[in-house]
């Protein structure tokens, strides 16, 4: 895995036997992870996702791309990485914007259950989870999604490729990212009542 660290690495080929060898290398980076510090402005992040919003994702990129269609493949390799979130001596610091929780990838009823599913995994001893509000007083522009793993790595998503950082500035500089957007975000029962309020909202 290392020798992909600190490189560009395009969607372009990678994907072209489907989504689900990109997410079995997700597992295998993540597997022997002690602490994951993830920022998500955009979806629901992949370790909260459930089978039926998962889905709604690979197929969308999936059409975007152009790759073979290995949708439940791909959506059972996800969620066997949520098997980490009960793992001991594993910490998720989760951050997500309020946005990505009214961001509609699936039907009502999906929604509704993936909002469950957030109140629920929250709930473990082994997540930290705020959400920045629209109201909050942002200290920088919201950003892209990135997933920082035990302050070694961070990966950075974009549409053409993931990017992986493994220099030590980048890797500060991510952090500093990460804490200016904790410093903006609400948390426990603050950030479950911004999570109950979208739920409500599938009704309007």
């Amino acid at each position: 895995m290392g020798t992909d660290s600190g490189r560009t690495r395009p969607w372009q080929g990678r994907l072209d036997a489907g989504h689900r060898p990109v997410q079995d290398e997700w597992n295998s980076l993540v597997l022997n992870a002690r602490t994951v510090r993830s920022w998500e402005p955009g979806i629901i992040p992949g370790l909260f996702q459930t089978a039926d919003y998962a889905r709604c994702v690979f197929d969308g990129l999936g059409e975007l791309r152009d790759i073979p269609k290995d949708t439940g493949d791909a959506v059972g390799a996800r969620l066997q990485r949520q098997e980490w979130l009960r793992l001991p001596d594993r910490t998720l610091h989760q951050l997500i914007w309020e946005g990505a929780l009214h961001a509609r990838l699936g039907p009502p009823s999906v929604m509704a259950a993936q909002l469950d599913r957030i109140l629920a995994v929250s709930e473990l001893d082994t997540v930290s989870l705020g959400v920045v509000p629209f109201s909050a007083g942002l200290r920088l522009l919201v950003g892209s999604s990135f997933t920082m793993v035990d302050e070694r790595l961070v990966v950075v998503e974009d549409w053409h490729a993931e990017h992986w950082l493994d220099d030590t500035d980048a890797v500060a500089l991510h952090r500093k990212v990460w804490d200016a957007h904790a410093r903006s975000a609400v948390y426990g029962d603050d950030a479950r009542q911004i999570i109950e309020r979208a739920r409500l909202s599938l009704a309007d």
